[in-house]
């Protein structure tokens, strides 16, 4: 298929804050004006109506006027990778049918995020990893890596995973997510630096820890203080430039 007009958040593991980190930068994004959008192909650990899957959250967050139906393709009860998932439910999809599921949305906005699953080698159907769904959308990337000791290890793995298949790396955040033990965190202040370093990739920004109710304002504030969107913004433009040459 043609080059996806967007970025592909994906994150150096489970549970690093991929959702917050997407719904902050598209609510930032449409504050400014921009028709942006988000899809979250696969998701797992719930079931819409609970109030808690990535697609609810990321509404809530965007302050996006829409289903949560519409914006998750498929969303599979069990805590599990999505092809585990799937298969427990007896549904076999193929990365076709997931790309399929997701061109309306695509072709909504001018732009999308889209935030995967787990890491970049998490089996999302019977033949197909997370890297190959982001090759055949041909989108660059954004990681979302925890702040914390281990994260430069996880990242520069992640990095070099997707290097080699030849996907387009933007950038990377670190997020403190919700874990009151980084104060004691000596690490924190350069980890990252040495990412950069080693990797020649550059760090977006350091996302704070949010606690208490989070909403779609709080989100802008945090990346408006925290995070470097000109790269992004920039990434976007050539995209949409590229797109009527």
């Amino acid at each position: 298929m043609n080059g996806t007009q967007g970025l592909f958040v994906t994150g150096t593991d489970t549970g690093v804050g991929k959702t917050v980190i997407t719904g902050a930068l598209v609510a930032a994004l449409r504050a400014e004006g921009g028709n942006v959008g988000v899809w979250k192909p696969v998701q797992t650990g719930g079931l819409a109506g609970e109030g808690t899957t990535d697609a609810e959250l990321l509404l809530k967050y965007t302050g996006m006027d829409s289903d949560a139906e519409d914006i998750a393709s498929f969303t599979f009860e069990a805590p599990l990778a999505p092809m585990l998932a799937a298969k427990q439910t007896g549904l076999n999809i193929t990365l076709q049918d997931i790309l399929s599921a997701g061109e309306s949305i695509l072709h909504r906005y001018d732009s999308v995020f889209i935030e995967g699953a787990g890491g970049v080698a998490v089996p999302i159907t019977k033949d197909a990893l997370t890297t190959d769904l982001i090759a055949e959308l041909q989108t660059p990337v954004l990681i979302v890596a925890r702040s914390g000791l281990g994260t430069i290890n996880h990242t520069l793995l992640t990095m070099e995973y997707l290097e080699r298949r030849g996907i387009s790396i933007l950038g990377f955040i670190l997020n403190d997510g919700l874990s009151g033990e980084l104060c004691l965190d000596p690490s924190l202040e350069t980890n990252g630096r040495i990412i950069e370093h080693y990797s020649g990739i550059p760090c977006l920004g350091h996302f704070p820890e949010l606690t208490g109710e989070i909403d779609s304002k709080r989100l802008i504030h945090a990346v408006q203080a925290t995070i470097n969107l000109s790269p992004v913004r920039d990434a976007l433009t050539i995209q949409k430039m590229e797109e009527y040459r």
